[in-house]
């Protein structure tokens, strides 16, 4: 899933819920993976208690009998949140770290986990341990161990870090990608020649 995927996206989301990108104070996103969006009501609330600053509109504005205002698509907050430095030990972190493909065949289909050394043989649920695996790999493995199955890891499993995952999420990107969104979301991407 290499490349730039900004002409992939769809520029309109399903409905009007005009969601807002939201940058840590560093104008970098809290989150790639799930991309780092507010509704635009927690987005407007946010900029009425003095927590962001508005980097793009929307054409679209919000009205009250004494006000209108133009609805935010990118904010900044005004104070950096750290980014967690442990990374949770759950089903879609193991498998966006296994790239969301089988570490036995590659495929990409229907992914379940697989323990590389068997539960009944004293493997443990932990990241060193378990790996994304398609259903048939994991059918062809069963509980056997791993040499005797006849398959090879692509990649040995290890804990990942969290710096490492964000740098992961990029790379799949979100189903929908406002244009506003585009010069925050790849500012630090190689330019074309």
């Amino acid at each position: 899933m290499d490349g730039d995927f900004r002409g992939e996206f769809p520029r309109e989301p399903g409905g009007a819920r005009h969601p807002a990108l939201v940058l840590n104070a560093d104008y970098r996103p809290l989150s790639y993976l799930p991309l780092s969006l507010w509704p635009w009501q927690e987005a407007v609330k946010a900029v009425f208690l003095g927590r962001v600053v508005i980097l793009a509109e929307y054409d679209a504005e919000v009205r009250s009998p004494s006000r209108s205002m133009r609805l935010p698509s990118v904010v900044v907050l005004k104070r950096y949140v750290r980014p967690p430095r442990r990374v949770a030990f759950t089903r879609f972190n193991l498998f966006l770290r296994d790239e969301f493909s089988c570490q036995y065949c590659g495929s990409r289909g229907e992914l379940t986990f697989d323990h590389v050394v068997p539960r009944a043989a004293g493997g443990r649920t932990t990241w060193e341990n378990v790996v994304a695996a398609c259903a048939a790999c994991n059918a062809r493995k069963g509980a056997r161990p791993l040499h005797r199955s006849g398959l090879g890891l692509r990649r040995a499993p290890r804990r990942p870090g969290a710096e490492e995952l964000r740098n992961i999420g990029r790379r799949f990107p979100p189903g929908y990608l406002h244009e506003s969104w585009e010069d925050f979301l790849y500012w630090d991407t190689e330019l074309e020649a």
